[in-house]
């Protein structure tokens, strides 16, 4: 594998030809390729069953021409062989039947080896990056441990995080207990996804901004900061990733990675200005922007690479995840846009 493609090399700051874009749920129900496939067969059969899930993972890098894959899976699968009986319900997302809710419950949680429990997944990346043409990348990834936490508790999403706040406060000793039970699953799990062949990986804390400051240092960033200093000893580059983190930027820092994720709420030459030219950003275009008219979507593109300003370390992405309805012919061109208008000595 070529490790000088534009998203490689954009994760490591250097400089790239144009810049590099991939879409976090690039791969899901806005294609008709993965909707056919859906038809007949449940998220966690996809997941479960590798030829599935190779096979979505690269519909879009064929549909879009985007410049890496990430593979098909959820974040939550881990927490299956930890004991964890979960179900996707239609219409509701995940629901999980038996939640945490006190000290026995975390205890009981199982350890995992991701190579036995999760060997299907592994066995996917093998599969994609047997199937991917040597120049576009895949990407691994793996839930943070406050958002796994946080579905462990709730039993599923939630509003307020109340049930997660609540334990996370009153019983400081289970809390961590579980972060770092967490914490050694998601290493493992990251670790043996790059053993099987992913070149980068992204841990997701989707829902992180839910904290203040003061409670992402004292409660979250240790946990993260392992996961990311163990799993960087592999060598590939670490996304960290999460959603209304404005104010926990220098902190997510601070835990790690070589590329740290911007939401759409937080322009991204101001984030970028935050967190330091030492480390690239990854965004940040509003998933909802891809419904927008033409010219304005191609407008708001602009803006964003205009916020880069062509610096070394930029890697186009939404701010979170592509929406159910969103046109296909918008997403590719944007990938069309981005290559065109960030063109070095050109844009």
């Amino acid at each position: 594998m070529n490790s000088n493609t534009r998203f490689l090399q954009a994760c490591r700051r250097e400089q790239v030809d144009c810049t590099p874009v991939w879409f976090m749920r690039q791969a899901g129900r806005y294609m008709a390729e993965y909707r056919a496939i859906r038809a007949q067969h449940t998220l966690l059969e996809i997941c479960q069953q590798p030829e599935l899930a190779a096979e979505v993972t690269l519909q879009p890098v064929r549909a879009l021409g985007v410049d890496a894959a990430i593979l098909f899976a959820d974040i939550l699968l881990p927490l299956i062989p930890m004991g964890i009986n979960l179900e996707f319900a239609q219409g509701e997302g995940p629901v999980i039947h038996n939640p945490i809710g006190s000290r026995a419950d975390v205890e009981a949680l199982r350890p995992v080896e991701p190579r036995e429990s999760l060997a299907h997944v592994l066995e996917a990346v093998r599969l994609v990056r047997s199937e991917l043409d040597g120049h576009t990348p895949l990407i691994g990834f793996a839930g943070a441990p406050f958002t796994l936490a946080s579905y462990l508790i709730e039993g599923g999403s939630s509003r307020n995080y109340l049930k997660t706040k609540r334990l996370m406060y009153s019983d400081a000793r289970t809390w961590h207990t579980l972060m770092s039970k967490l914490g050694c699953v998601i290493t493992d799990y990251l670790t043996a996804q790059v053993q099987a062949g992913a070149q980068a990986v992204q841990l997701f804390d989707s829902w992180v901004g839910a904290l203040s400051p003061d409670d992402y240092r004292e409660y979250v960033l240790p946990h993260s900061r392992f996961i990311i200093e163990q799993v960087q000893r592999t060598g590939v580059p670490i996304i960290h990733f999460g959603t209304d983190t404005a104010t926990l930027l220098p902190l997510m820092k601070e835990a790690g990675g070589n590329v740290i994720g911007l939401d759409w709420r937080t322009p991204l030459d101001w984030g970028w200005n935050v967190l330091g030219v030492d480390v690239a950003v990854q965004g940040n275009l509003d998933p909802t922007a891809l419904f927008a008219p033409r010219d304005m979507l191609e407008n708001k593109v602009k803006l964003i690479l205009d916020q880069a300003a062509n610096r070394p370390g930029h890697i186009f992405n939404l701010g979170h995840g592509i929406l159910q309805e969103t046109p296909v012919e918008n997403v590719k061109a944007v990938v069309e846009w981005v290559h065109e208008f960030s063109k070095r000595g050109t844009a």
